[in-house]
């Protein structure tokens, strides 16, 4: 199993899960996707989104300032 990180710390709704969509299409089952966004509605959109798709989000975590790290596994 492996695990990628994606930053989007610096991307802007909807590109955000437009991304995180594209690299989680790119893992294997049971790969694990750590990526780094802001709060707001990245924050608030990925997980759901991810969720909706059918992925497990496995933490939500604050990480320093306005970042925080998303755990998704596939």
């Amino acid at each position: 199993m492996a695990t990628k990180t994606l930053d989007i710390t610096k991307e802007h709704c909807p590109m955000t899960f437009v991304k995180t969509k594209i690299e989680l299409s790119r893992l294997q089952p049971g790969d694990t996707l750590e990526v780094l966004l802001t709060e707001g509605e990245p924050l608030d959109n990925v997980p759901r989104n991810a969720r909706e798709q059918g992925y497990q989000v496995v933490a939500v975590e604050h990480v320093e300032g306005t970042t925080h790290k998303v755990t998704i596994k596939k």
